[in-house]
């Protein structure tokens, strides 16, 4: 396969994470790279990183995003995608004829990727991680609406749409109107080597439980669709008969109500809202629980159950979205219902059952072994590039002589 240069936009990547979307492109691009492709990033910048650096084989620029005031979200995603592009046109025009693909990552880079399409025309292809609709259930009012627009533009303008599971493919073509031919499935992966190495199991566990408490992991935002809530009322349900510590790690709009909740139900002493932690913290977190909990009620993928699976802790989950095609119930996982009484007789299940959760373990383990490896995920991605190329090729949707700037 002919080696590629390919230019990512996308606004996060380590260090800046918000989501999934850093350690997707992340490990995408070091993956690409070491197949020998040339990968730029076009990302945000952040406190500390520098606004060039190379990593792997990746060149990554980031652009100052708070470069001019703004009033709010939107705005700030608009000028954001102002210096996007300025910064990635800078690029393509210095590289001539080096970048042979666009790739955007969600509705947050549309702008700056769509201008940078026409401009250069430069085949663009999007991965759409989530959808607005999905996230909140349905449209409410005109900034849901805003975005939902965008994506449905973003998916429109796109030579060839990627998301993570059959789940979103179903969504992506009922709630953005894009045809299922043009919809690639490419799911996210795992890098299980992150989940290796020496530690001080006792003393890092030490940190968070106490020796008798059983310890149980929750990672993710804290909003609605996360089910961080239904985890939460869960509590009283799991102590009533196994002694254990909740340590639930992420940050969002609901961190006070649940702050709030555990303080109601009395279950405060054996819950920690720590907020953001470290990813080397949260990947030791991963190795030390006794059972990591993803309670979703929307999950396009469920990147936080296949890392539990990386790191061979039990899992207990709703099943919900992308999830159940993950993980089946009694083989992999403890499938729930999305309510506390459920949850709670999951991780009961899990926590009284050693023999049970050991077989599950392992099975999902060599599930993640031979599904979720980014190398493998890479080269469906590569395969996807080079269908749009070959496309391209036989098209005559090219470069204007006048304008051209490969010819310069």
């Amino acid at each position: 396969m002919t080696q590629l240069g390919v230019m990512m936009l996308s606004w996060e990547f380590p260090p800046r994470v918000i989501g999934g979307i850093a350690p997707h492109t992340d490990n995408l691009s070091r993956s690409l790279a070491r197949k020998g492709n040339t990968v730029y990033i076009v990302t945000c910048d952040y406190p500390g990183a520098p606004e060039y650096e190379e990593v792997d084989g990746i060149k990554v620029h980031r652009v100052n995003s708070y470069k001019f005031p703004t009033p709010d979200f939107a705005t700030w995603v608009s000028m954001m995608n102002v210096n996007l592009g300025i910064k990635a046109a800078e690029i393509v025009k210095s590289n001539k004829n080096r970048i042979q693909i666009l790739h955007a990552h969600d509705w947050l880079v549309a702008n700056a990727s769509i201008g940078l399409k026409h401009l250069f025309r430069i085949p663009l292809i999007a991965t759409i991680h989530s959808t607005e609709y999905g996230r909140r259930g349905g449209i409410y009012d005109d900034y849901q609406r805003m975005i939902s627009s965008t994506e449905g533009w973003l998916a429109r303008e796109a030579w060839r749409i990627i998301c993570c599971s059959g789940y979103m493919a179903s969504e992506i073509s009922s709630n953005l109107s894009a045809p299922n031919s043009k919809i690639d499935v490419i799911p996210n992966g795992v890098n299980l080597q992150e989940f290796r190495g020496e530690y001080d199991k006792k003393a890092f566990r030490a940190k968070f439980a106490l020796p008798n408490e059983r310890l149980v992991l929750f990672v993710g935002r804290l909003v609605h669709e996360k089910g961080a809530r239904i985890l939460v009322e869960a509590i009283p349900h799991v102590l009533k008969t196994v002694d254990a510590k909740f340590v639930i790690v992420g940050e969002g709009y609901l961190r006070e109500q649940l702050l709030a909740k555990t303080n109601e139900m009395g279950v405060s002493h054996k819950t920690l809202i720590s907020g953001f932690l470290d990813t080397p913290t949260v990947k030791s977190l991963f190795r030390t629980a006794d059972v990591c909990v993803v309670p979703s009620l929307y999950e396009p993928f469920g990147i936080v159950a296949l890392e539990a699976i990386a790191a061979k802790t039990p899992l207990v989950t709703t099943g919900t979205g992308g999830l159940g095609e993950i993980v089946q119930h009694d083989r992999h996982a403890v499938l729930v219902h999305p309510s506390a009484q459920s949850v709670a007789w999951g991780i009961t299940k899990i926590l009284t059952d050693p023999a049970y959760a050991e077989r599950l373990t392992q099975a999902a383990y060599q599930r993640a072994l031979s599904s979720y490896k980014w190398d493998n995920i890479a080269a469906k991605t590569l395969k996807v590039y080079s269908r749009v190329m070959n496309e391209y090729d036989a098209s005559t949707w090219k470069p204007r002589k006048q304008d051209d700037y490969r010819a310069r």
